[in-house]
């Protein structure tokens, strides 16, 4: 249900609406912004936003997890990461046209909550399968998020486009509008899982006149001290790092290409999204039930494969037939492997995860996922920014899916599930 709530921030704010309408109109566009003397691109002033949203978000995540494992409250750091990200969002109602810094400030606030909720979150993975069925549940969270992601993104788009279906006059929402549904959606359908959800874990005795924070910090140290002793856990957050740059560019920066290079207009990426939702609910399911039969490493080896051919593509479009049909058919594929490597890799961490230590790797594997999302989109927005063409940077990305996944080659999955039974502690 955490999944099925705050996947309508990953949709409508990161991927669809929020990130066309920032670069485009409240950063200007291909305008841009004055900054620092010089002019930027709307959609490098928005990449600029994400990666640093994204290094606070990596620099909090593992002491936060060490903490929050010695206390056994992941289930309350979710709940404060997640209601000051739901706040924010809601923010962003007040963001028009030149208000790029307010539009900026909020953004990142309400990324860093969802970011680092899901550090949490995924921290109870361990905690609510077995490593046999990991992956069909990791596969399955990442489904309902695509059903709850899509189906609000529905709304926004009978809202923008057909508000005579829900009884209102033409033109009576906004984008603004959708950013507050945003909000509201990801507020209540969080409410089942801070109800009904028990936390296993138990906290960790202290010693006199010590505090979680304190215990959070020595566990972090003993950990790094450790760090030899989950030598195959370090090569897949090292292979992880970098082949989830191309994964999370991908997102960030497909609806502003669809926008700028397509000409695709708001509706149509709605439509198009929608799309990617729908088919990505099938692909979690089967690369979830495929990663427990053929193994995690396996099953992201093919992703990556899938991933590069899409992004060689997108180079090229229009090379088969018009560039909007190929784009169509980019969609396709994208949707099949967004959520299922994805998937297997949380489940791949899941399984070479010490139960007492859930979240504190899980922070780790936040700071791979993170960086991913720091470097790729400024990458991405640096050649934006040099050449002026959306288009022009998207090569950038094939190497990531290349050397990541030739780093992810070397792991042994085997190995790495034995190296679990080693407690850090």
């Amino acid at each position: 249900m955490y999944d099925f709530a705050n996947s309508a921030f990953a949709t409508t704010i990161l991927a669809v609406i929020f990130n066309h309408y920032f670069a485009t109109v409240v950063a200007g566009g291909e305008k841009g912004v004055e900054l620092l003397g010089f002019r930027l691109h709307g959609a490098s002033f928005f990449t600029f936003s994400v990666s640093i949203s994204m290094v606070i978000s990596a620099i909090l995540a593992p002491f936060l997890g060490a903490v929050a494992d010695a206390s056994a409250s992941k289930k309350r750091f979710l709940m404060v990461f997640c209601y000051v990200a739901v706040i924010s969002t809601g923010l962003l109602y007040f963001v028009h046209e030149g208000n790029y810094w307010r539009g900026a400030i909020f953004f990142i606030i309400a990324n860093i909550g969802f970011a680092g909720g899901n550090v949490y979150y995924n921290a109870f993975l361990p905690e609510i399968s077995d490593d046999e069925h990991i992956g069909r549940i990791s596969g399955f969270g990442w489904a309902l998020g695509y059903i709850g992601g899509g189906a609000l993104l529905a709304v926004n788009l009978v809202m923008l486009k057909y508000p005579g279906l829900l009884g209102f006059q033409e033109g009576a929402f906004t984008v603004q509008d959708c950013f507050l549904s945003v909000s509201l959606w990801w507020f209540v359908f969080s409410l089942p899982t801070f109800l009904f959800l028990k936390e296993r874990a138990q906290k960790i005795p202290l010693a006199h006149g010590k505090n979680y924070f304190q215990e959070g910090y020595l566990r972090l140290r003993h950990t790094f001290k450790r760090i030899r002793t989950f030598r195959e856990l370090t090569k897949f957050l090292v292979a992880y790092l970098i082949y989830n740059e191309g994964i999370e560019t991908v997102i960030v920066m497909a609806s502003i290409f669809g926008a700028q290079v397509i000409g695709m207009e708001t509706g149509e990426i709605i439509l198009f999204f929608l799309m990617v939702q729908g088919i990505a609910f099938v692909g979690s399911l089967i690369f979830g039930f495929l990663a427990d039969g053929i193994g995690n490493k396996r099953t992201i080896m093919l992703s990556l494969i899938i991933w590069s051919l899409i992004v060689v593509w997108a180079f090229q479009l229009g090379i088969f037939w018009d560039p909007k049909t190929e784009y169509w058919i980019l969609g396709v594929l994208t949707g099949i492997v967004l959520g299922g490597s994805q998937a297997a890799s949380r489940s791949l961490q899941g399984i070479f995860t010490p139960d007492a230590n859930s979240a504190e790797f899980f922070g780790f594997f936040a700071v791979s996922g993170k960086f991913a999302s720091v470097f790729g989109p400024l990458i991405y927005g640096i050649l934006i920014a040099i050449t002026g063409s959306v288009q022009s940077g998207i090569l950038s990305v094939l190497l990531f899916f290349v050397v990541g996944g030739i780093l992810l080659w070397t792991v042994n999955e085997q190995k790495g599930m034995e190296e679990k039974q080693a407690p850090v502690l």
